[in-house]
């Protein structure tokens, strides 16, 4: 396997790395995650439960027939991860944000853009 040199290693950089753009705090994730996860199927389990139990007792057809229209109406809640941005496009839109604030000129922007999308190679 040959060496890369630092232009490669930047050019992998960009397309590998990732950064969170999600708009919180990246520490919180080791939290939020888990509990995003946790809440939509508590919240299931919990919907079934009182609708199971709305049937139980003596045998009763129509009860049990509505109980389990009841379980098949409601649409199961979901929850899903996105993943985060490559540098690259973070880089880009930290720069753009920039230009758009007013703290840099908006050519030296552009230039400092056009010079990560040239070491990229996505672009």
């Amino acid at each position: 396997m040959a060496r890369k040199s630092p232009q490669e290693k930047k050019a992998l950089s960009y397309e590998k790395d990732r950064r969170n753009n999600y708009g919180e705090n990246d520490k919180s994730s080791r939290k939020n995650i888990p509990r995003n996860k946790r809440e939509p199927n508590s919240a299931n389990r919990r919907h079934d439960r009182l609708v199971t139990q709305s049937a139980t007792g003596p045998v009763d057809l129509d009860a049990a027939e509505q109980a389990d229209e009841r379980l098949g109406v409601k649409k199961s809640k979901r929850w899903r991860k996105y993943r985060d941005a490559p540098l690259a496009d973070h880089i880009v839109c930290r720069l753009a944000r920039r230009a758009r604030k007013g703290m840099t000129t908006p050519e030296a922007a552009e230039e400092r853009i056009e010079r990560v999308r040239r070491r990229s190679r996505r672009s």
